[in-house]
């Protein structure tokens, strides 16, 4: 049984971990956080499109966002959510929308689902983890995962438990949520445990045979939302999509399907999740600074300077691990160990 391929770039985000650069109209995929001259949306599409071709590469964002996108990877499909309903709804929608373009062969599709906020190097070990999760996914039936083996005792990820292996991926035991230190500095002393990438991949008849299972009501939704698609009722399916409940897809379905895998990375990987990730993405100078556009910074040390704005020059002095963000219009300042609370600062 031969499979048709796609890969779906999960590309929402509400622009609040990178603020004041990353906004609401530009949220961090917009912004280029890993490469000089790519957006992190461009990058995540380029990716894909190597494995699956630019005809089978989607991107499912926010409505508000479509045009943006659209431009940004011209090359690209573009699924616009009609509202806000966190990953589940995001996927059921890009479901629905493959059963109604897809009438006769969506049985044999086949998904990857990626995002557009990671830092993945390089490519070609990329490439080849994918190809044994979607071989794993198309020869399986379950849902499959790729687990990053973790360096650190992180707590800011979620974490997944591994089992026995079976071909070239392994059984997941459990999902386990953000840990506290102490528990995340076990879960790396065990050897048992992977970063949740937040990647997926499955056939779609697996998919939603597990969504059936999982979350009844929100599987006869997808499919009611399929038939009016079909029927060019956009009005009619998109009623339906707002009736959904605003669920993580880890929730509403990874953590209760009744066949998941996971393939361990083979390639590096960082969740772009706020300022301080720049230190791991970004070639720091001998001092450990970071620093993008017109920045002078002297008697520095572990700090990350970020200037968006083409007018000024950002002078640092004399800082110790902090970060330091300049636009046309904001300055944030903060320590890095409270980057992951600069959201608070954009309300």
């Amino acid at each position: 049984m031969e499979f048709k391929r796609i890969a779906v770039i999960m590309a929402g985000g509400s622009g609040e971990r990178f603020w004041p650069v990353s906004t609401k109209e530009r949220p961090k995929q917009f912004l280029n956080l890993t490469s000089p001259d790519q957006s992190l949306l461009s990058e995540a599409a380029k990716r894909a499109a190597d494995l699956v071709s630019w005809d089978n590469t989607y991107i499912a964002t926010a409505r508000h966002l479509a045009e943006r996108s659209s431009s940004e990877c011209p090359e690209a499909k573009v699924f616009a959510e009609p509202t806000k309903r966190n990953t589940t709804g995001c996927l059921a929608w890009v479901a629905a929308n493959l059963v109604a373009q897809h009438p006769e062969d969506w049985p044999l599709i086949s998904m990857a689902v990626l995002t557009a906020d990671h830092r993945i190097a390089p490519t070609d070990s990329f490439h080849r983890t994918v190809t044994t999760a979607l071989d794993a996914a198309e020869s399986e039936g379950g849902l499959v995962t790729i687990g990053i083996k973790p360096d650190r005792p992180e707590t800011g990820y979620g974490y997944i438990e591994v089992g026995e292996p079976i071909g070239g991926a392994r059984i997941v035991r459990q999902f386990k949520e953000k840990p506290d230190l102490a528990l995340a500095k076990s879960y790396l002393d065990s050897g048992n445990f992977l970063w949740n990438s937040g990647m997926f991949f499955w056939t779609l008849p697996a998919f939603l045979k597990e969504l059936q299972s999982a979350q009844p009501d929100i599987h006869t939704k997808v499919l009611a939302m399929a038939g009016h698609l079909t029927q060019k009722d956009f009005g009619q399916a998109e009623e339906i999509f707002n009736e959904l409940p605003s669920l993580s897809i880890d929730f509403a379905l990874m953590e209760h399907a009744s066949r998941v895998l996971v393939v361990e990375a083979k390639f590096e990987w960082d969740d772009l999740g706020a300022w301080d990730a720049l230190q791991r993405s970004y070639l720091p100078d001998s001092f450990g600074n970071v620093s993008k556009g017109a920045v002078r910074v002297e008697e520095c040390s572990g700090c990350v300077v970020y200037n968006d704005s083409p007018d000024q020059t950002v002078n640092v002095l004399g800082l110790t691990n902090v970060v330091v963000v300049v636009t046309d219009g904001n300055v944030m300042v903060c320590p890095s160990s409270r980057a992951q609370d600069v959201r608070v600062s954009s309300k």
